[in-house]
Order: structure tokens, then sequence, then C-alpha cells
């Protein structure tokens, strides 16, 4: 009886050639495939991407912005795109993201976890964590912030001194060409330290500049596509070399940065008179002893971070793109310094309480923010709730919601010519 039994499946498989498992095997991976991204009903329209990848082909990482324009021409102001397994719904044009944000903030409110960030920040930090966490932190930095100065004359104060020190480091270039990018990273950086750190540094600290080289470096990477392949091929990516792992040193090496300086906080901590940021958050940390929070120090690391990154990077990436428009519009240049020099003239420096007095520096000021929009499909959110939008259905936590900005192709800088403002409802005008 066994020996039939053994001889029957000898035979079956011996009747099965390769061809036909590996045929079977492929039908089923396209058939999974095929369920798992097929749309609902009332589904926002998009282009159809390839099996496993979706439409990751279809699109330029470096500038992914301009990369869906067609998109949007082709399926209107809300659409979906596939990237790998990840579902995403993208929303442009002022109305309709007004309106999301206005009535719908509530079924967006979480952030995605992507999986290089997962990694990265576990969950903890400002920007991308989400649920209790993101409400204690965030609720903790705003009070910690306004008292160290945000919104102050304190803070003013100390803008104007480190605007001292970066003209004192492009003079010392003495007229030659230079790349002004670390500089202006360093002074903008220098604003965010002393509410964090409690101090500045100098602009020729050779372990501050590399900490300045590490984030921007891994802003960059984060992009590219090797970190996209991360996010959707994470079994396979974690094994191969690429833009991705250098990502994840950097980081490492960032936090263990911020490490070293909350260690030395810790040998002159004084809980009854914190000094910045990490002391405010020490004293936090010692109130919850039991973990029962989100105030530990894998947090304070993260948050800290945060604050470094999304204050360092945005500002001084607005300001490179000022002196960009600045070089190619000498015209403008000349405006804003006649006007500078009327109002201000040289024996002083700028304040805020200067700006009712300086319409066309505050016009080109925003006009850089509206050319130079430097995250132009913002960062995404999660449906956290069934959504309708314009009579399309969007699944709970099927998809990532993004934000594109981006005001168009045929933007230019003749609006300030006639020294108007651009309109508080301008996209770019939004926090």
């Amino acid at each position: 009886m066994l020996a039939a039994a053994v001889s029957l499946v000898a035979a079956f498989w011996a009747a099965l050639h390769l061809r036909t498992l590996l045929l079977a095997a492929v039908t089923f991976l396209f058939l999974a495939d095929y369920l798992k991204n097929r749309r609902p009903k009332n589904y926002p329209p998009g282009p159809r991407g390839l099996p496993f990848v979706g439409c990751i082909f279809q699109l330029d990482f470096e500038k992914p912005h301009l990369s869906i324009q067609p998109f949007v021409k082709k399926y209107g102001n809300i659409f979906s795109l596939n990237l790998g397994d990840i579902t995403s719904v993208i929303i442009t044009g002022l109305p309709l993201i007004k309106e999301v944000f206005t009535h719908m903030e509530q079924n967006i409110l979480n952030r995605p976890v992507t999986l290089i960030r997962e990694r990265i920040s576990n969950n903890n930090g400002l920007v991308f964590s989400s649920g209790q966490t993101w409400k204690e932190q965030r609720r903790f930095a705003l009070m910690t912030l306004r008292n160290f100065g945000l919104g102050k004359k304190s803070l003013e104060q100390r803008m104007q001194e480190e605007s001292r020190h970066l003209v004192e480091a492009i003079e010392e270039e003495g007229g030659q060409p230079f790349n002004p990018h670390f500089n202006i990273n360093n002074a903008v950086s220098n604003i965010i330290c002393s509410v964090t750190f409690g101090e500045r540094f100098e602009y020729h600290d050779s372990q501050f500049q590399e900490m300045l080289r590490l984030l921007d470096e891994a802003t960059c990477l984060e992009t590219s596509i090797g970190c996209q392949l991360y996010n959707i091929f994470p079994w396979i990516m974690k094994y191969l070399p690429g833009s991705h792992q250098t990502v994840f040193r950097n980081w490492e090496k960032l936090k263990l940065f911020v490490s070293d300086i909350i260690d030395n906080h810790r040998k002159d901590w004084n809980p009854d008179e914190p000094r910045d940021f990490i002391d405010a958050f020490l004293k936090e940390m010692k109130k919850y002893p039991d973990k029962t929070t989100s105030f530990n120090e894998e947090n304070l690391i993260c948050s800290t971070l945060d604050l470094f990154f999304a204050g360092t990077e945005t500002t001084s990436t607005t300001l490179r793109w000022a002196l960009l428009y600045m070089a190619l519009h000498p015209e403008v240049q000349e405006k804003v310094q006649a006007e500078i020099d009327r109002v201000i003239s040289q024996k002083r420096q700028a304040s805020l309480a200067d700006r009712e007095s300086m319409p066309y520096t505050n016009a080109v000021l925003h006009e850089v923010q509206r050319m130079g929009n430097i995250v132009p499909l913002n960062v995404p959110r999660e449906v956290a709730m069934d959504t309708n939008l314009h009579g399309f259905h969007l699944p709970k936590e099927r998809e990532f919601a993004w934000e594109n900005n981006w005001p168009g192709l045929s933007c230019s800088f003749s609006s300030l010519l006639s020294c108007k403002s651009l309109p508080s409802s301008h996209p770019s005008m939004r926090s």
C-alpha cells in the first residue's frame, strides 16, 4: 500500500514540468498583486503601473513635483499613484487643499511612517510621530520654545547677532567667489542651537561642520531612488548597498552627536534653572521615571534632531534660493538694496519693526518663498477614517495623502516689478 502511494507521488511529480511550476507561481504572484492593489469603487483615477513596482518608473524622484504635472493635466486635482505596495492620493490646487485642511483635518491627522523613517525614528520625535507621542511632544515643544524666546524680542536679538557673524564670515572671503552653502547653514542652525543646545558653534568648528554635512547629505539622499526602493522592497534592499545605507549611517552619527551633548548637559544640569530645550526635556523626564509617557532619551534625541532639521534645512535652503534669484535678477536686487539703504541705512541692523516700511523687500521675500518652494509635495498624511472628497472615496489607512503645493511651471519673477505683495491666500503663505 505504502509502495503504491510512493509510486503514485513519484509519477505525479515526474509529470509536472519545471516550467509548469514556474508559470503557476508567476500567475499566483500576479493575481495576488492585482487583488492587493485593485481600486475600490469611486477611488480617484490614476495611471496604471507595472505589477509589483507600480508607477515608480514614471516618476523622477529628484523632481517629483514636475513629473506629476502630466498626471494633474490628465486626471485633475485628485489622482492616485501606486508605488510598489504603497498607494498614494495626491491633491493639488489651492481651493481643494484649503478645503481638506479646513474641513477634513481630523480625517488626515496622522503621519504615515515610511519604512526608512520607521528605522530612523521608530515613531519618536516631532515630525513623523503619531498619536499620543505626537500630541505630547508637540505640546511640550511649543511651550518650551516659547519659554526660550520663540516669537519674542530675545530671539530676534539672537538672529541679529548671528547675522553679524555671517557677514564677518563672508567678508573673510575677500570678495572672491565662494560657495555660501555651509556658511548659511551654520548661521541658521546656530539660531536653533541657541534654543536647543544653549550655545552657538563657530563657523570653523570641524565637528559641527561635519554634523551639518551629514544632515545635508541625508536630506538629499532620502529622496533618492535607493531610499524609495527600500520603502517598497525592504526585505531585499536591506542586504544591498546604496544611498539608503548612507542615510542610516548618517542618522546614527547625528544621534550620537546629540547624545554626547545630552551627556554634557547632565554633568552640570540644574532642574531649577533650565538653560535650553534639552534641560527642559531632562526635567520632564524626571517627572515620569516609570516611562509611561513619551518623555525618554530616544524621544529627546529625535525631537532635538527634528527641531534642528526643520529649522536648519528649510530656512537655509530658502536663503540660498534668495541669493540665486537676486543674482539672476539684478534689477530686483537694486530695488531691494535701495529700499534697505533708505529705511535702514548702513548704521544699524534690520528688525521686524521695519517690515511695514519696506513693502518691496517684503514682496521679494514672499516671491522667493513662492518660487523656491522647497517642499512642493509637503510631508504626507495618512487617511485615518473613511473619507469622501469631491465624490471620491478614500478608504481608511489605504493610502498616503500628499499635498502638491507647487504653483506651476509658468511662474516668473515679473510680479515684483509692480511692487505688489502676494495675496495671503497663496499656498506659499501658509504655515
